[in-house]
C-alpha cells in the first residue's frame, strides 16, 4: 500500500478558506497568489479563469472575497490538481465550493485542442496567471514537481497570454504577477490582444529594488500603458507588512485602490 504525499493545510484570508498543499515539495503558494487575486476587483456575476492554478490559492482567494465570481482552476499537473480537489471538499471551503471548479488542462494548447480541454473561447471576464518565473538556465532543484511549476521555457509568456485571450470575453480583464525583468515579453505578448496595461512595481522596502510586478490588461483596450505607484511589503527595518499589504493578504481589500495613482507612458 502507497501513503499519500505528505500534506499541509494552510489557512488563507485569516481563516475564510484553506488550501492543501505538498509538504516540503511542489511549489507552496503564498504572498504571491493573494496579491495576484487582489487583482480581481468586479462585483459582478462574473467568471474568472486561473491558469497554471497549482492547489488553487489563487482562484479561491477569488471566490472567498467575491461572493458572485464561479472560478474555474486549470491545472496541467494531475498532482497539483489533486490537491486543489482535496482544498474543495475541505469542510471549511464548503461555503465556496461549489462556485469552484478543477480543469486538468495545459494552457498553451491551441485552437480545437484549448477548447476540447475546457479551455472555451470567450467564456471568461477575468483570467488571472501566476506563469513559471525562473530562467531555464537557472540552478535547477531536484524537486520534480517545484521544477514544473518554476521553470519558464521559451515563449511561456506569449502561449500563455494567447490562451487568455482567447478565452476571455471583449473588455475582459488579465491579470498577472511576474518578475521585473519579464516587462518587455510580457508588453510584447499583450500585442495587439490587450491594452490598458497597468504595471505595478513591488519593492520588498523603500529605497530597495523591486522583486516582483503586477500587471492588469483589458482585451481589446487602445489606452495606453501605465504605471501604478509602487507597492513597499515590509515596513522600514521590519518583516512586518506594510497596512495596504496586510490588506491585500488578508482579503479586506483589492487593487483598484491604487489606481487613483498612476503615471501613464
Amino acid at each position: 500500500m502507497t501513503a499519500k504525499p505528505a500534506q499541509t493545510i494552510d489557512a488563507f484570508h485569516r481563516g475564510a478558506f484553506h488550501v492543501v498543499q505538498p509538504r516540503g515539495r511542489g511549489h507552496r503558494s503564498g504572498m504571491d497568489a493573494m496579491l495576484l487575486a487582489a487583482l480581481v476587483a468586479d462585483d459582478r456575476s462574473i467568471r474568472v479563469a486561473d491558469l497554471g492554478a497549482g492547489a488553487g490559492a489563487a482562484g479561491l482567494a477569488v471566490a472567498s472575497r467575491l461572493a458572485r465570481a464561479e472560478v474555474v482552476l486549470f491545472e496541467r499537473s494531475a498532482e497539483m490538481a489533486d490537491y486543489a480537489r482535496r482544498s474543495l471538499l475541505l469542510p471549511e471551503n464548503l461555503h465556496l465550493a461549489d462556485r469552484v471548479g478543477v480543469v486538468e488542462a495545459d494552457v498553451t494548447l491551441t485552437a480545437r485542442a484549448r477548447n476540447d480541454a475546457g479551455l472555451i473561447d470567450e467564456s471568461f471576464h477575468h483570467v488571472i496567471m501566476n506563469p513559471p518565473f525562473n530562467d531555464a538556465g537557472d540552478r535547477r532543484t531536484p524537486d520534480a514537481l517545484k521544477a514544473e511549476a518554476h521553470a519558464m521555457t521559451d515563449g511561456l509568456f506569449e502561449s500563455w497570454i494567447r490562451t487568455a485571450g482567447a478565452i476571455m470575453i471583449p473588455g475582459g480583464q488579465l491579470s498577472l504577477i511576474a518578475r521585473p525583468q519579464s516587462i518587455a515579453e510580457i508588453i510584447d505578448a499583450c500585442g495587439r490582444r490587450f491594452g490598458g496595461i497597468e504595471i505595478t512595481a513591488i519593492h520588498p522596502r523603500a529605497g530597495e529594488n523591486a522583486v516582483r510586478i503586477l500587471v492588469t490588461a483589458i482585451k481589446g483596450s487602445r489606452a495606453r500603458l501605465s504605471l501604478r505607484a509602487a507597492l513597499i511589503m515590509h515596513e522600514e527595518g521590519s518583516h512586518k507588512f506594510s497596512p495596504l499589504v496586510d490588506d491585500f493578504n488578508n482579503g479586506r481589500a483589492a487593487y483598484a485602490r491604487l489606481r487613483s495613482s498612476t503615471v501613464s507612458r
